[in-house]
């Protein structure tokens, strides 16, 4: 990746990432009570970022002290999209002789407390914005952060057992299992590796059997601890065969176009782009980025007044299509992680549990 920023952006353009991170995939032991010590610890590689408690919501942000870091089974409403992708920043600015980039979101950073679905939703990112034309932003954000995982159990709304991403086996720098009394850590990568030897003394290399069998008897217990699902497989066919249903416009009729569910999918990475002049000189301005979606009615609106997707039911039929099917056809990773937030969120119950049962059974639900 790091080639690839080179040749967008130049050699000094902004801090120069990690060094190359060489996959690795190795399990070490760790006493539960080292586990602060050493996450405060990690603070030499980068501003460390986690889950943490803000005016009374749980959010990604910046950790002043370690001890705001808050590891729970609880996703924090915005997804980690919010730290790679954000919400609004400025690209660039610009005068009447030309523009500079700005670079300046881009810093070295340690995102602690990452759950196994948020790590899926990164890789899903990676295929939108490190394919060909690469997103220079995303890009470093990506380059200059470590990803240090954090295994969960799931709460009344999570399905990620369903999508199968429950469990990840990449996109991480280290990773832990919390089990009775210590961790089991797996080492993803040559930088998870640097930043074990900084404390080495806390790990220990000896993964008996009975720490086996304690981690696959937490599997199998947190398996059943999970009380929603869906048959997600189907699904692609489904969306297929369900194009014209009366479903879509049942749930148009519903739907509030607010645009909540792009908010908090982790997958969704939609954007708009505008220009801000300066009020006193209109050769002096910046160009902005910020979140958009297309279940805003404005979206699809074209030159001429044409809009393609003007009705509620296009837009809904679009937004599943790509969780449910089409990502998964572009990209071989289905759009839809299954973190629940869609579920949590919308005020009028439109969420991929009630949008794949109406699909599957053709019944749309009673009011």
């Amino acid at each position: 990746m790091q080639k690839v920023l080179t040749k967008i952006l130049g050699p000094t353009t902004f801090q120069k990432g990690f060094k190359k991170r060489v996959p690795h995939m190795r399990i070490l032991k760790m006493q539960s009570k080292f586990l602060e010590v050493f996450l405060e610890s990690l603070d030499k590689f980068g501003q460390l970022y986690g889950p943490k408690q803000k005016n009374g919501v749980l959010s990604y942000d910046r950790l002043e002290n370690i001890s705001e870091l808050v590891i729970t089974d609880e996703h924090p409403m915005i997804p980690i999209k919010k730290l790679f992708h954000p919400m609004q920043f400025t690209m660039m600015h610009f005068n009447e002789k030309g523009f500079e980039p700005d670079y300046s979101v881009i810093e070295k950073r340690v995102v602690l407390g990452v759950h196994p679905c948020e790590i899926h939703s990164l890789l899903r990112l990676d295929d939108v914005f490190l394919r060909e034309p690469v997103d220079p932003y995303y890009a470093g954000l990506r380059e200059n952060t470590a990803i240090i995982g954090f295994s969960c159990l799931p709460l009344e709304n999570h399905l990620c057992i369903s999508t199968d991403t429950d469990i990840v086996s990449e996109g991480f720098d280290l990773f832990f299992v919390n089990l009775k009394g210590f961790y089991l850590v797996w080492v993803g990568s040559s930088l998870g590796y640097d930043m074990i030897h900084e404390r080495e003394e806390f790990f220990d290399e000896n993964v008996t059997h009975e720490d086996i069998q304690m981690y696959v008897d937490w599997r199998k217990k947190r398996n059943k601890m999970f009380k929603k699902s869906f048959d997600f497989d189907s699904m692609p066919d489904i969306m297929d065969l369900s194009h014209d249903s009366e479903v879509w416009d049942h749930f148009g009729d519903k739907c509030l176009s607010c645009g909540q569910c792009s908010m908090v999918c982790p997958t969704c990475n939609c954007y708009n782009v505008t220009d801000v002049f300066d009020v006193t000189n209109e050769t002096v301005g910046r160009r902005n980025r910020v979140w958009d979606s297309c279940m805003f009615v404005d979206y699809s609106l074209v030159a001429g007044g044409h809009n393609f997707r003007a009705s509620r039911a296009d837009r809904l039929r679009l937004w599943y299509g790509h969780k449910l099917k089409t990502f998964g056809v572009d990209y071989g990773r289905p759009g839809c992680i299954g973190c629940g937030r869609c579920v949590d969120s919308c005020p009028v119950d439109i969420n991929v549990l009630t949008i794949s049962e109406a699909l599957t059974t053709e019944e749309v639900p009673k009011q």
